[in-house]
């Protein structure tokens, strides 16, 4: 079994938002901590912690 199977591999994220406007969540399409302006996919705060029960090792 490979040591690496459970490792966590840092994402980047968006820089945030200093201001509105902000970017909507993929998701639910509720505003996000992210300027509108960033291209690319967002998640608002719920959601994202919500992937990443989802997507978290249980092993």
């Amino acid at each position: 079994m490979s040591e690496d199977y459970c490792t966590i591999r840092e994402v980047p994220k968006p820089p945030l938002a200093e201001g509105p406007p902000y970017a909507e969540c993929v998701l639910c399409r509720k505003p996000t901590e992210y300027p509108e302006s960033y291209k690319g996919i967002t998640l608002c705060p719920v959601c994202e912690w919500q992937e990443a029960q989802r997507t978290a090792c249980s092993g």
